[in-house]
Order: structure tokens, then C-alpha cells, then sequence
């Protein structure tokens, strides 16, 4: 058998899938190449030459109503991942983000008692809901690596071994791209008015979202009759996305890939999203924006009886304030979300006062740092299983 570094990676949503790949990109850089990749993840991670046990976007499920029918699929999944992770005879496990998923991955393994050292990266918002789970984390996985400057205070007292690594976020390139390309590849001028939608990478984000931001865009169509509609968007949904925005009343435009995605960002005057990671990006990018985010009304009825964090944002959460409005659950229409848009386009003031602010917020997660976040947890994974 190969002496290489025997790493198995398990990353169930397009974030994981990038996370994880600047992980892979950083231990092939540390270990000198001497590490190969086994596991489940997605396009960036395949891009690299990583070969998927199976299609990660079946694990991409949100919501009580869309989770129930994926069970029975889903268990399936979890016994062969498990299997495989000893047929490979994995160095170590790394799960990441999904943690109901990881969680069940990381136990079954537990119970078989094969010895491999288990680190998962990207904490259990304990801070927002279910705070019990800080104390069970601790019987699954032997390490974590948290995202969030905050997040180690949870995990320590329970005896997991935690380290703060950073947001990858802050090497996204988020705040690369190239305003005057994109203007002048889709024929716009200084003077165009261009929204950046965002509704997610998640097929159940965008089937309760699509249809809001329709409407949206038909109350701003109304005043802005030549504004242009641009939606970046991952392969998994890029069909279902462009079927869609073939109805809505602006020009509209999807496109895929992290180049154009950011040159979108840099080129748009203002950003309507849902709520997650690429609210940082947008941040980085310095856009104004707002975010939604709907479920069904039963798994809405039970998200607002157990989160109990003030913010869903992170820029939010992280100043304690709300810097960017958040239109969550019932608060999630047009009529908001159109007045908020209008707003930011309409009053330079408040739109440059949101950025400068979120902008302040991100500090805290790495920004301006010598060593990347990526590189910090791929230290973290050798030193702790003894490789470095």
C-alpha cells in the first residue's frame, strides 16, 4: 500500500464541496503531494481530481417536509460512506459543515472502532439553536475546527478539542472581480442598472425563493423598466434557475462559474440573496445588498420555535446589529424586499454606510491576515494526527 497521507473527505453542500477543496489544495501543498483524496463532495472538489463515492447534491436538503421523503435514501448513503471510509482504509476522516449528515457519518464510524481519527470543520450553530449539541460532538469526532472567532467557548468545557481556523471566506476572491469586463461584455454602461440575484445552491432554497423574487422583480420593474437581472448559480440548479427567470419581467441572465460569479458582484449595483455564506461574499465584494430566506410553513413554524439567535446574517451577527436587512420566514415578500432594493439604489448614503460597515464586521474571521484559513486547518489536521 501507498505511504502516502490517506484522507477521506465528506462534504454534502456546494459550501462544504469549496471549503473542503481549499483543504485538499493546502495538504497537497504541505504534505508535498504525498496525500490522496477518497470520499464524497462535489464540482470544485472534482475539479481537482476527486473522485465521489456518489452525487453530493442528494444530500443538499433543507427543511422538515423536503428532509422526510430523502430519509430512507439517505440512511442508505450514510451505511455506504461508512463502509467505504474502512474499505479505503482512511488516515483520517474529515467531515464538513452538514453536520446532521457528518453527525451520523462520524457515529457509525465511531461504533466500529477502527482507530481513525475523526475532525469535523465547521461548527454546529450551537450559538443560534440546539446548544445540547456542543455536548454531543464530543462522543462523534475526536477534533473540531471552527469558522467563527466565538464558537470555541461552546465545545472546550465539554472536553472536544477546538481551533479557531478562520472563514474561508476571506480567500474567496470575492472582491476580485472585474466591474469594467462585465460592463462591457453584456453591453452595459456606468449608467445601466444591474440586481444581482442570488436564491441559493440549494434545490429547496430555490423552490420557496424563485417565485418571491419574481415577484420582486415585477414591482421593480415598474420603476426601473431597463434594469438587468444577472443570477449567479451553481451547476446542480442552473437548469431549474434559467427555466424559471424565463418568465420574469426584466432581462435576465444566469451564469455559472466563480470568475463570472464575482465579476457579477463587482459589476452590479445592488444584490438581493438568500441568506448564508454568500452574504459575506457580497460584504467582500462591497455591494449593498439584502436578505430573504422562506420555508415551508411547518418547518417555518419549527425554525421559529427553536432558533434563538437575534441574526440570521453573519456580518450581523458579528456586529451584534443588524447591518444588513434580514427578510426571514413572514417577512420574506416582494413589498419588503422591493422597498429595500429600491432604497439601497435610491440613497447612496445609507447604501455606502451598510458597506463600510459590513466591511468592519468581517475582520474578526481573517481578512488581512498572513496565513489563510486553509492553510491554518490543514496545519490543525497534521499536526493532530501526528504528519507535520
Amino acid at each position: 500500500m501507498s505511504d502516502k497521507l490517506r484522507v477521506y473527505i465528506v462534504a454534502g453542500e456546494p459550501s462544504g464541496d469549496l471549503l473542503a477543496s481549499r483543504l485538499m489544495k493546502s495538504l497537497i501543498k504541505k504534505t508535498n503531494g504525498n496525500v490522496e483524496f477518497f470520499g464524497v463532495g462535489g464540482e470544485t472538489m472534482q475539479e481537482l481530481g476527486f473522485k465521489s463515492l456518489f452525487d453530493s447534491s442528494e444530500l443538499a436538503v433543507m427543511g422538515l417536509m423536503e428532509v422526510i421523503p430523502s430519509i430512507p435514501k439517505i440512511l442508505g448513503r450514510i451505511h455506504q460512506t461508512v463502509n467505504d471510509i474502512v474499505e479505503k482504509k482512511a488516515d483520517v476522516l474529515i467531515t464538513v459543515d452538514s453536520w446532521s449528515f457528518s453527525a451520523r457519518i462520524n457515529k457509525g464510524l465511531k461504533s466500529l472502532k477502527k482507530d481513525i481519527p475523526q475532525i469535523h470543520y465547521v461548527a454546529p450553530q450551537v450559538w443560534a439553536w440546539k446548544k445540547r449539541r456542543a455536548k454531543t460532538c464530543g462522543k462523534y469526532i475526536d477534533m473540531l475546527m471552527t469558522l467563527l472567532p466565538f464558537e470555541e467557548k461552546y465545545f472546550t468545557p465539554h472536553g472536544l478539542k477546538t481551533k479557531f481556523v478562520g472563514h474561508p471566506v476571506v480567500e474567496s476572491g470575492a472582491k476580485s472581480g472585474d466591474r469594467i469586463k462585465f460592463r462591457k461584455q453584456f453591453n452595459l454602461s456606468e449608467n445601466d442598472k444591474v440586481l444581482c440575484v442570488l436564491p441559493g445552491s440549494r434545490k429547496s432554497e430555490i423552490k420557496f425563493l424563485l417565485p418571491v423574487f419574481k415577484k420582486t422583480v415585477d414591482i421593480l420593474a415598474k420603476k426601473y423598466p431597463d434594469m438587468k437581472i444577472f443570477v449567479p448559480s451553481v451547476e446542480t440548479v442552473e437548469k431549474v434557475v434559467k427555466e424559471h427567470v424565463k418568465s420574469w419581467a426584466l432581462p435576465t441572465t444566469v451564469v455559472v462559474g466563480q470568475d463570472n460569479r464575482y465579476d457579477v458582484f463587482a459589476g452590479a449595483d445592488v444584490a438581493l440573496a438568500a441568506s448564508g455564506t454568500v452574504a459575506l461574499e457580497l460584504a467582500m465584494a462591497k455591494i449593498p445588498y439584502t436578505i430573504a430566506y422562506k420555508l415551508n410553513s411547518l418547518s417555518a413554524f419549527i425554525a421559529k420555535l427553536i432558533i434563538k439567535g437575534k441574526y440570521a446574517n453573519l456580518v450581523n451577527i458579528l456586529a451584534n446589529r443588524e447591518i444588513v436587512k434580514e427578510y426571514l420566514l413572514d417577512k420574506c415578500n416582494p413589498d419588503l424586499l422591493s422597498k429595500e432594493v429600491i432604497e439601497l439604489l435610491e440613497n447612496k448614503e445609507y447604501a455606502t454606510k451598510e458597506v463600510e460597515d459590513a466591511i468592519k464586521s468581517l475582520e474578526c474571521l481573517g481578512m488581512n491576515q498572513e496565513e489563510l484559513p486553509s492553510d491554518k486547518a490543514a496545519d490543525v489536521v497534521l499536526s493532530f494526527i501526528k504528519r507535520k
